[in-house]
C-alpha cells in the first residue's frame, strides 16, 4: 500500500434533478481520478420501476447521461473513471444508452454493471418470510411497486479491478460509490473496517454534491458569491482512510469546517453505529480541520464488522393523496385563510357523505407565513399575505376528484382576497409508500457484467461487532454571575434530513469553548417539546465529542415522510433552521466586547 498514494474524487450530483453541469466543472477543473454521479433516493426506485414496465429501455435516470455525453472525449483522454447509481431499476438499459453514446463519439469505454440489488424476484421468498417494517413492525403490504437491498461497495471494487472504466449499479448505499474505488485502489480488505469507515465518510460527505461545499450552510450569508456556479465536492484521499475535502479553483461556494461538519451529520442517526454493508461505522470521533482555503481535512473514523442483512427498500402503494396550495392577502389572512381551508374540506367531506363515501383517512391544512410548522413556537400575530396549503389522502381516488371539482369554489363564495391558483385543478396520485426491512446476504447473489461475462462477487456474511459505550456530553461549569438567553443559531450551526418517517438534527458548536453550553442548554427534551406539535415517538440525543456535535433522532414526526406524508415539509428540510431560534442561556459576559459573542452581539443589534 503506497503511503503517499492520493486519490481525487468528485462528486457530480446530489440527487435525480440537481444540475448537470457539475460533471462539466469536475471534468474541466478538478483534476479528479474517479466522477461519481449519485441519483437515488427511497422512492425514486418506485418511480423508475412504473417507468420500464412502460418501456422496455426505460427504468434508469437519464440526467447522468445527460452529464457526461458531452465530457466523454476530455474523460478519455484524461484517464477518469466514471461509477455512478444511475441504472436505477434498468442498469443494462443504462449501459447500452451510454455505449451508444460513446460509439458515437467515437469512442471505447469497458463498462460494467453491478446486478443483484433487484428482489423483486425473490418476491414469493420474502413473502414467505414474512419480514417485519424495521422502523414501525408493520407487516408487509399486500402488493409491492418495487424491492431493492441496499448493496455495498465490493461489487464496485471488483469491476474496477477487471478493468472498468465505467461502473453503473442499482441500488447501492450512496457511499459506496467513492469507497468501492478507495478498497480498488488501496487494496483494502473486507476486514479494514477502520479505513472501510473512513471511505464510507468520504462518500458520505460527496454523496450531496454541493451540501459540502456551502450549499445549505447555516451562515448562508458567507457564502453570498458563487451561488449561480457552485462548486461540487472532490475529496483527496490518501492510503490511512484520512482525505481532505476541496472543491475546483474558481468556483462558488466555501468549504469550511462548518460546511463539512454540517453534511457529516446529514441524516447519521446514531454516529456510533451508521450501518453500511461494508461496514459499521462510528463518526463520533471524527476529527475536523481547516488546513487552508477551501481545504479540510478530516480523519478518525472507526469502523466494525457490519451485520449479516442488507437493507431493503421494498415501496407499495398506499392509496391517493392530494396537495394544493392557495394564497390569501389582507387583514388577518391566517385567519382567513384556515377558515377558508376547513371549510372547503367540511364542503367536500359533507359531498362525500352524501354519495356513501368514506372521509378522508388524513386532512392536512397548514398556513405557510402564519408559522402553522412552528407549532407553540409561532411568532407571527398578524401575516397579511400567506400561502395555504391543503393535504388529503382517501382510498379511493374519485373522492380526491370531487375536492379538485370544489377547489374553486372558496374564490367567489369565501374570504375575499383569495387568489394563486395557477396550475387549475389539482390532481390526485398514488401514494408511494416506503417498508423497509432486513434480509440476509447470504439470499442477495450479486454479480459484474463485463462485456458479457459475469464476475461473481463474495459479499462478507456474519454477526455486527457490538457498539462501544455511549460518549457523555461535556460538562459544563458552574457559571458565576448573570446569565442571558441567545438563540441557539449563536452557539451553533446546523443541518436536517430524514430517514423514513424520522427526522435528523445535528448541531455543531461554532467553537469547541460552546460546547458545554451547548450540551447544557439544548438536551432530547427540549427537541422533543419543540417539535411537540409534529413528534409521535422519542427524541434520542447522541454526543460526538470528536468535532463537538450533537445530533439528534425524532422518531415518527414526519407523517409518513417522503410521499407518503401530507406535510409541506416531509422530509424534515427545515427543521434544524427552526431549532436553531430555540434560546440557550450563556454567561452574560460572552457578549461583552472582548467575549466570545461580542461580534454576534454587535450583529444582532445592528
Amino acid at each position: 500500500m503506497d503511503s503517499m498514494k492520493t486519490v481525487r474524487i468528485g462528486g457530480a450530483a446530489a440527487a435525480w434533478g440537481d444540475t448537470i453541469h457539475g460533471a462539466r466543472q469536475l471534468v474541466e477543473k478538478g483534476e479528479v481520478d474517479y466522477l461519481i454521479g449519485d441519483y437515488l433516493a427511497e422512492v425514486t426506485m418506485a418511480l423508475l420501476a412504473r417507468a420500464r414496465s412502460k418501456a422496455p429501455d426505460g427504468g434508469f435516470i437519464p440526467d447522468w447521461l445527460a452529464s457526461v455525453r458531452p465530457l466523454l472525449p476530455q474523460i478519455r483522454q484524461r484517464g477518469i473513471r466514471l461509477v455512478t447509481n444511475s441504472g436505477g431499476m434498468n442498469p443494462l438499459a443504462c449501459r447500452d444508452a451510454f455505449l451508444a453514446a460513446a460509439a458515437e463519439a467515437g469512442l471505447a469505454f469497458r463498462v460494467a454493471v453491478v446486478l443483484g440489488d433487484d428482489l423483486l424476484p425473490a418476491e414469493v421468498k420474502i413473502r414467505a418470510a414474512q419480514p417485519v417494517e424495521m422502523f414501525s413492525g408493520a407487516a408487509l403490504p399486500a402488493a409491492f411497486a418495487s424491492i431493492n437491498a441496499y448493496l455495498g461497495a465490493s461489487a464496485i471494487a471488483r469491476a474496477l479491478a477487471d478493468g472498468a472504466d465505467v461502473v453503473i449499479t442499482g441500488r447501492v448505499v450512496d457511499s459506496a460509490m467513492a469507497l468501492g474505488p478507495l478498497m480498488h485502489e488501496f487494496g483494502w480488505t473486507a476486514e479494514d473496517y477502520d479505513r472501510l469507515a473512513a471511505g464510507s465518510l468520504a462518500g458520505h460527505v460527496l454523496e450531496c454534491g454541493a451540501q459540502a461545499t456551502g450549499g445549505l450552510f447555516t451562515d448562508w450569508e458567507e457564502v453570498a458569491d458563487g451561488w449561480d456556479d457552485m462548486g461540487f465536492p472532490i475529496v483527496e484521499c490518501a492510503a490511512d482512510g484520512s482525505f481532505v475535502v476541496t472543491k475546483p479553483a474558481g468556483t462558488g461556494g466555501k468549504v469550511s469546517r462548518g460546511t463539512v461538519a454540517e453534511q457529516i451529520v446529514y441524516e447519521i442517526g446514531d454516529p456510533r453505529s451508521y450501518r453500511l454493508p461494508d461496514a459499521t461505522c462510528d463518526f463520533s470521533q471524527v476529527r475536523i480541520e481547516e488546513i487552508g482555503r477551501d481545504r479540510v481535512r478530516v480523519s478518525g473514523a472507526r469502523g466494525r464488522a457490519p451485520g449479516g442483512d442488507y437493507k431493503v427498500c421494498a415501496t407499495h402503494v398506499d392509496g391517493f393523496r392530494l396537495l394544493t396550495t392557495y394564497m390569501i392577502a389582507g387583514w388577518q389572512a391566517g385567519a382567513k385563510g384556515r377558515r377558508t381551508a376547513e371549510a372547503l374540506v367540511a364542503r367536500v367531506g359533507r359531498l362525500l357523505a352524501m354519495r356513501g363515501m368514506a372521509p378522508f383517512r388524513e386532512v392536512s391544512i397548514e398556513v405557510i407565513g402564519a408559522e402553522d410548522t412552528y407549532g407553540a413556537n409561532a411568532r407571527v400575530t398578524e401575516a397579511r399575505e400567506v400561502v395555504v396549503k391543503i393535504g388529503l389522502r382517501h382510498d379511493d381516488a374519485r373522492a380526491l376528484e370531487l375536492f379538485a371539482r370544489e377547489f374553486a369554489h372558496p374564490g367567489v363564495a369565501m374570504a375575499q382576497g383569495l387568489t394563486g391558483v395557477l396550475h387549475g385543478r389539482p390532481k390526485p396520485v398514488p401514494v408511494l409508500k416506503v417498508h423497509s426491512f432486513l434480509w440476509p446476504k447470504a439470499k442477495v447473489p450479486v454479480e459484474v457484467l463485463v462485456d458479457g461475462a459475469s464476475l461473481s462477487v463474495d459479499v462478507a456474511s456474519g454477526a455486527e461487532a457490538p457498539a462501544p459505550p455511549p460518549h457523555d456530553a461535556p460538562h459544563a461549569a458552574a457559571v458565576e454571575g448573570p446569565t442571558v438567553a441567545v438563540p441557539l443559531r449563536a452557539l451553533a450551526w446546523g443541518r436536517s434530513g430524514d430517514k423514513g418517517n424520522h427526522a435528523n438534527i445535528g448541531l455543531i458548536a461554532r467553537d469547541p469553548a460552546f460546547f458545554p453550553a451547548l450540551a447544557a442548554g439544548v438536551d432530547a427534551s427540549r427537541v422533543a417539546a419543540f417539535f411537540a406539535h409534529y413528534l409521535e415517538g422519542e427524541v434520542r440525543r447522541y454526543v460526538l465529542p470528536g468535532f463537538h456535535a450533537l445530533n439528534f433522532l425524532l422518531e415518527d414526526v414526519l407523517g409518513g415522510g417522503g410521499t407518503a406524508s401530507l406535510r409541506y415539509d416531509p422530509q424534515a428540510k427545515t427543521y434544524a433552521q427552526m431549532l436553531l431560534d430555540l434560546p440557550v442561556e450563556v454567561p452574560a459576559a460572552w457578549l461583552d466586547e472582548g467575549g466570545p459573542l461580542s461580534g454576534w452581539a454587535a450583529v444582532e443589534n445592528g
